[in-house]
């Protein structure tokens, strides 16, 4: 059974994606600081020296990302994520860091990471995985990527028939939907391919999150992969 869809609320965005740069190392901080002081939609809000610092400044300011370093002292970057799903509900946090640990991936898609760059990752890539993530999307640095397909993969039928059974469910709309989120689509990118306001996609989402039992887009993703929405099998 499917939950009827609410009255769509059409969301509003007047100026540049406001980001909050956590980073232990001042020089890498500058470095990324820059990269994205390029992109003319996107600006650094504040930054932060270590996880404390960061959970107070997602109080006082108002964002619309936060990135944050993996190894910080103090707090490091997933017990500062940990803390960000109550201090700071509802913005998007990405993790960012110089290696691709599989162990730090999968605790922070599971504390609700919606995107994981690495530091060496192309400064396009970066900027693109920002504006992304602030569009309401997931964005993940290539190599990560193919480590959370690697990981689906180990246990690939049981989680495809599961996938499959709950695609079975949705209504031809939800699994539209669903479609683009497991391409990495936006909700911009969503409206606009189903011919539908950003608005009335992301209480669309909202409704499929939870027919399909999931916290997050990343996990409804992987469910779209798995039961071969995404385009790529």
């Amino acid at each position: 059974m499917t939950a009827s869809l609410p009255e769509p609320i059409e969301p509003q965005r007047d100026g540049p994606v406001r980001v909050l740069l956590a980073d232990d190392d001042r020089l890498v901080r500058a470095g990324i600081a820059g990269i994205l002081a390029t992109a003319p939609d996107v600006e650094v809000t504040a930054e932060a020296a270590d996880g404390l610092e960061a959970v107070d400044a997602a109080r006082r300011h108002l964002l619309d990302l936060i990135l944050l370093d993996i190894q910080m002292p103090r707090l490091d970057g997933i017990r500062t994520l940990e803390r960000l799903q109550t201090d700071a509900p509802g913005t998007p946090v990405a993790m960012l860091t110089t290696f691709s640990d599989e162990t730090y991936i999968a605790d922070a898609i599971r504390l609700g990471a919606l995107g994981f760059f690495l530091k060496s990752d192309d400064p396009h890539h970066l900027i693109a995985g920002v504006r992304a993530l602030a569009g309401g999307g997931a964005a993940f640095s290539p190599r990560v990527g193919r480590w959370l397909i690697r990981r689906q993969a180990r246990t690939r039928f049981d989680r495809s028939t599961r996938a499959q059974a709950l695609v079975r469910e949705l209504t031809p709309r939800q699994r539209e939907l669903l479609a683009g989120v497991g391409k990495g689509q936006s909700n911009a990118q969503i409206a606009k391919s189903l011919h539908l306001s950003e608005g009335t996609v992301k209480q669309y989402l909202s409704v499929l999150f939870t027919a399909l039992g999931t916290e997050n887009r990343v996990q409804a993703a992987l469910i779209a992969f798995e039961a071969g929405l995404d385009g790529d099998r």
